[in-house]
């Protein structure tokens, strides 16, 4: 595949993930753990969810460079675009906020089905991994702890935190937390696909390309 179809692929892959957050949020049965703490954090800055998505992916990836982890232009797309991506989708109100729970765990299963679409895109395309992946796999070379056991430790801290900022977290937060990790292999089955046949390439490897 040659770079601009791989280009073109992480692209809609963000765009994908971003639609699936923002699914899962107008299911109104509590928003994702990241969600959850990035909507915290507005109650105290006076920014969009987007905007705070922004935020918190530059400080990940500032960690990230301070642990020598790998960086890729993927990387900084997604520390970027996924937040833009989510302003613009709720910035068009096309998405309807759920009425009641049953529609709302509907919306919640298919945003979680699109959220995982989106991590084979942006995952396949082959230009590095996303910040908070990056910091969860930084988090296991450290520990030396099961990788979903630091990515679930992760994830329910940064809820907890966004919670007591006043974030909205429900039983939506912990079917996403918990549930995300079926609807990816579930994804990554239908395609046939093997994360460990990817090579992510870091900067200097796309550059110098």
């Amino acid at each position: 595949m040659n770079k601009s179809l791989r280009i073109l692929r992480l692209l809609f892959g963000l765009f994908l993930f971003a639609l699936g957050s923002v699914i899962v949020m107008k299911g109104n049965l509590g928003f994702g753990p990241w969600e959850v703490f990035q909507a915290g954090l507005t109650n105290y800055l006076p920014l969009t969810i987007g905007q705070a998505t922004v935020l918190v992916s530059v400080v990940i990836v500032g960690l990230i460079i301070l642990l020598k982890e790998k960086i890729g232009i993927g990387t900084l797309a997604n520390m970027i675009l996924i937040g833009f991506f989510m302003d613009f989708i709720l910035w068009t109100d096309i998405l309807p906020k759920a009425p009641g729970w049953p529609s709302g765990l509907g919306m919640l299963m298919l945003g979680l089905f699109t959220t995982a679409l989106g991590s084979y895109f942006y995952i396949s395309s082959g230009f590095g991994a996303g910040p908070r992946d990056s910091l969860m796999v930084s988090i296991r070379r450290r520990t030396g702890l099961p990788i979903g056991v630091c990515r679930s430790s992760l994830e329910c801290s940064v809820a907890l935190v966004g919670w007591l900022l006043g974030g909205p977290l429900g039983m939506g937060t912990v079917v996403t937390a918990f549930g995300l990790g079926v609807f990816v292999q579930l994804v990554f089955r239908l395609f046939s696909f093997e994360t460990t046949t990817i090579h992510h390439e870091n900067l200097r490897e796309t550059f110098k390309a």
